[in-house]
C-alpha cells in the first residue's frame, strides 16, 4: 500500500475506535435502541444527498430486499447490541471482541456458502475464539448475587460480531456489483425505517445532556458516515484483504481513547486476550502463512 492509504487505514481505525467511546458516552442516557436509531437516521441523512448527486438513488429502489437484509444484519441489530454491551463493558473490551468479525465471516461462509477452510484457518478460527472465551472467563459466574451485566454484554458483543460476519456474506450473495456507496447509504436508510418505531416507544423520558447527543453526533458523522466512505474507497483502491487489516488497528485506539477520555483500565487480560484474538484473524485471514521446508 501506499503511504497516502496506510494513511487512511490508520484515519479508519481511529475513527471506528472512537466509535466504542462515544457509545459508552451517549449509551447510558438514549439508551441501546434510542442510540442506534439516532446514529443510523443521522448517518443515512448525511449519505443520501450524496446519493443524489451522484444520481443513484433509484438503484436503493432496485434492490430494496437485499438492503433491507443488509441494513439490519450490518446496522440497526448490531449498533443496538453494541449499545447495550456499552452499558457494562469498557471501550476497548467491546472492541476486541469486535474484532472477531473475520472470524465469523469465514465461519458464516463455510457453513452458508460452503467454502473451504485450510487446516490453517481453521486453527486461526479455533485460537480467535479461544482469545474471547479467555477474555470473558471471569464475567461467566452464574453464582447467587453475581453481577451478570458483564457477561451478557460480551455476548451481546458476539452476537453483533455474528450478524456481521453473516452481514459480510450477504452483502457478496445478495448485492454483488452493486455500487458501494447505494450499499451504504440504502443499508443505513433501512436500519432507520427498522429501528424508528421501537425507538420511539423506548425513548429516554428524561431528555439527554448535550454530552450525550454530541457524542451521537459525533457517532453517526465521524464514525458512520464518514468512515463507511473511507472503508470502501479503501476497498476500491487497495482491494478487500489489505481494508479488512483494519481490524488489527481498531482495539489499539478504542483503548487508547477509553484510557484518554474516559480513564478506563487497560488490563493484562484484556492485552493477552486481544493478542490471541488478534493471532487467530491473522491465520483466519491467511495474512500469517507457514511455508514449506
Amino acid at each position: 500500500m501506499k503511504p497516502f492509504d496506510i494513511g487512511e487505514l490508520v484515519l479508519l481505525a481511529a475513527l471506528w475506535g472512537a466509535s466504542f467511546l462515544f457509545m459508552r458516552l451517549g449509551a447510558h442516557e438514549f439508551g441501546p435502541i434510542a442510540l442506534a436509531a439516532v446514529r443510523v437516521g443521522l448517518a443515512s441523512a448525511l449519505l443520501i444527498p450524496l446519493l443524489a448527486f451522484r444520481g443513484q438513488l433509484g438503484e436503493m429502489r432496485t434492490h430494496w430486499k437485499g438492503l433491507l437484509i443488509v441494513g439490519a444484519l450490518n446496522s440497526a441489530i448490531p449498533f443496538a447490541l453494541f449499545a447495550f454491551a456499552a452499558l457494562s463493558i469498557t471501550a476497548g473490551l467491546s472492541s476486541i471482541v469486535n474484532a472477531t468479525t473475520p472470524l465469523w465471516t469465514a465461519a458464516v461462509a463455510f457453513v452458508w456458502l460452503r467454502q473451504g477452510l485450510t487446516p490453517l484457518r481453521t486453527l486461526g478460527l479455533v485460537i480467535g475464539f479461544a482469545g474471547v472465551a479467555f477474555l470473558a472467563w471471569d464475567k461467566a459466574s452464574f453464582k447467587p448475587g453475581a453481577d451478570h451485566s458483564g457477561f451478557w454484554a460480551m455476548l451481546a458483543c458476539l452476537g453483533a460480531t455474528l450478524c456481521y460476519g453473516v452481514a459480510a456474506n450477504a452483502t457478496k450473495r445478495l448485492l454483488g456489483g452493486v455500487a458501494p456507496l447505494v450499499v451504504a447509504t440504502g443499508s443505513q436508510f433501512a436500519a432507520a425505517l427498522m429501528l424508528a418505531l421501537p425507538a420511539a416507544w423506548l425513548w429516554p423520558s428524561a431528555p439527554p445532556g448535550a454530552g450525550a447527543w454530541s457524542a451521537v453526533l459525533a457517532l453517526a458523522t465521524l464514525c458512520t458516515a464518514w468512515a463507511y466512505l473511507l472503508y470502501f474507497r479503501l476497498m476500491s483502491r487497495v482491494g478487500a484483504t489489505n481494508a479488512v487489516s483494519v481490524t488489527f488497528l481498531i482495539p489499539v485506539f478504542a483503548m487508547l481513547w477509553g484510557a484518554v477520555f474516559l480513564q478506563e483500565a487497560i488490563t493484562a487480560q484484556m492485552v493477552v486476550g486481544g493478542a490471541i484474538v488478534l493471532v487467530g484473524i491473522a491465520l483466519a485471514l491467511g495474512v500469517v502463512r507457514f511455508g514449506r521446508r
